[in-house]
């Protein structure tokens, strides 16, 4: 029987599982898997130039493709420095296994150079987390990381390898490419079905709520074909945006999140049936949406509900979402249409009020975000993949960016880990097919920029058509917005002294800037016509963000 190190091994297990791009940062301890991807012709490695970006990378791919994603990194701080990129990616269920380089086995027991409980530290932020001890193990954990990674909660998996290990041999070779997949979940009992059924044809303002978990495209599906036949008001969190496609926008009430404030939660509040599908709590506290704990509530996912004080329905359906709102759909025969739209015509005007803002057609001065917002969305078509860092911007775009496609606006919601935007654009552009051939637009504020800020080399270098934009007020914002509501000052959050136009040059991207709104549509266009990466500085205007996180009190819901 042939044999093959067991680096070998390991990356034709990538290629069995359907891996293209492997993203990482090179060391001693990780050395013999990154000569063999050299040699692989089918898979692509990518330096990065963080390993926590690298993170980042795998996470985008993993999130838009469903594959999960790969990083790798050496030992000592290069696996350490996964930690951050790994725990957001499983938080917000994207899937990613992380192959991390150790000492030899000999040497773990002992102080030396770059030893480091890895798998202690890693451990907390993985689904799974576990090493290869012995060369034959190595086809099986690599096959065990993936299908952990893929199953529903979809999140991480980390694969510690020593050093001697992965030069060793084994006769266990790769699995086939079907054993990567986890086997999927099949549909609820039809009684609870039934039941769910009768209860959304007696309800007098049933509401659809959309999760991260709906966002997967079978689900996407088969929310849009139930919305079709019954116009059921929808609301989604921001990790479902774009789920509703254009065509039934008149259903759809807007985004939910951080702050119990918009449209959408005033919608559910009234409701006296909520569908929650694919909903996950780390998303927004059920505390904050149904502060009570008395809407009621269907909860429908691949997993049992996480059930609490706030969060308590009285039916779950748990089993594959695609094939219960297919039953749904099919047997469902009637809804309260007249009662419906009565009761929700006030919140569509509410919904869309925004636009009528003077501020959306400003003329000068800096640049208000929703002015930005709105001519951005006019020159991106509903198949341009946005990818939003965390920050007062992230608020702005999650509540006001229309979205008609899955996984096309992306954001990290809970973790909200600065520096995502970039990392996730070249993850997006990567993915695509043929690679890098339609714009992705990133967008981030001044700080979280600058915690990824030289990934712009990895992006020239790898040939990406990116545009990011940073919406700069030399400020951490949305620190300071909400310093400024409790302590009627802020504290720590003032930056500046960047020129962002000149430090995209130096990496060989085109700089823009705009410093007036005059000039918001035609050095936007300018940009995303670049053919590449580029930049553009953005001087915006967060006076009126407090805004964003008032609260209305719980007697104004009712």
């Amino acid at each position: 029987m042939a044999e093959d190190t067991v680096a070998q091994i390991i990356v034709n297990s990538l290629y069995k599982a359907g891996v293209r791009y492997v993203f990482g940062v090179p060391g001693a301890k990780i050395d013999a898997i990154f000569d063999c991807l050299q040699d692989h012709p089918e898979i692509k490695l990518i330096v990065a130039r963080h390993e926590q970006n690298a993170a980042f990378m795998a996470a985008a791919v993993g999130r838009i493709t469903g594959t999960p994603g790969v990083c790798v990194a050496t030992s000592g701080p290069g696996a350490s420095n996964l930690a951050t990129g790994l725990v957001t990616a499983n938080t917000e269920g994207d899937p990613v296994v992380a192959l991390v380089g150790s000492v030899p086995r000999a040497m773990q027991l002992h102080r030396t150079h770059q030893s480091m409980k890895t798998l202690d530290i890693l451990g907390p932020t993985s689904k799974l987390a576990v090493s290869i001890d012995v060369e034959d193990q190595a086809a099986e954990v690599i096959l065990d990381a993936f299908r952990t990674a893929s199953s529903s909660p979809r999140g991480t998996a980390v694969v510690n390898i020593p050093i001697d290990v992965s030069k060793g041999k084994s006769k266990i070779l790769p699995f086939p490419s079907h054993a990567f997949l986890p086997p999927k979940y099949g549909i609820s009992p039809t009684s609870r079905l039934d039941e769910t059924i009768e209860m959304i044809q007696n309800a007098k303002l049933p509401v659809l709520f959309l999760g991260l978990r709906a966002s997967a495209p079978r689900v996407v599906e088969q929310v849009r074909k139930l919305l079709s036949k019954f116009p059921i008001p929808t609301v989604e969190t921001f990790q479902s945006a774009g789920a509703i496609s254009k065509d039934l926008v008149h259903v759809f009430y807007g985004r939910v999140g951080l702050f119990r404030n918009q449209c959408g939660d005033r919608l559910m509040a009234k409701s006296d049936l909520i569908l929650s599908v694919g909903y996950d709590p780390v998303e927004y506290d059920a505390s904050a949406w149904n502060p009570k704990g008395d809407g009621r509530i269907v909860h429908i996912d691949v997993t049992a509900a996480d059930y609490g004080a706030s969060y308590r329905p009285i039916l779950e359906l748990v089993g594959s979402i695609a094939e219960n709102l297919a039953y749904i759909s099919s047997h469902l025969d009637r809804i309260s249409k007249s009662s419906i739209a009565e009761q929700c015509r006030p919140f569509r005007e509410e919904y869309l009020s925004w636009q009528q803002l003077p501020d959306v057609k400003r003329s000068s001065g800096l640049v208000h975000p929703l002015h930005f917002i709105t001519i951005l969305q006019n020159l991106v078509s509903k198949d341009t993949t946005v990818c939003v860092d965390v920050g007062s911007v992230y608020i702005y775009f999650m509540r006001y960016f229309f979205a008609y496609e899955p996984r096309r606006l992306l954001c990290s919601n809970g973790q909200q880990t600065l520096g995502v935007g970039l990392p996730w654009a070249i993850g997006a552009s990567l993915a695509q097919d043929p690679p890098c051939s339609e714009k992705v637009v990133s967008v981030s504020g001044d700080g979280g920029f600058m915690f990824s800020s030289q990934e712009m080399s990895t992006a020239v270098q790898q040939g990406c058509n990116i545009t990011h934009f940073i919406w700069n007020d030399e400020a951490y914002n949305m620190v300071e917005f909400q310093e400024v509501m409790k302590y009627n000052r802020s504290s720590g959050v003032k930056l500046g002294g960047v020129d962002f136009a000149k430090f995209a040059e130096s990496f060989g991207a085109k700089g823009f800037r705009i410093s007036d709104s005059s000039q918001v549509e035609s050095v936007i266009q300018e940009a995303l016509n670049h053919k590449g990466v580029s930049l553009v500085d953005v001087a915006i205007d967060y006076s009126g963000n407090i805004e964003l996180a008032k609260t209305i009190s719980q007697d104004q819901w009712n």
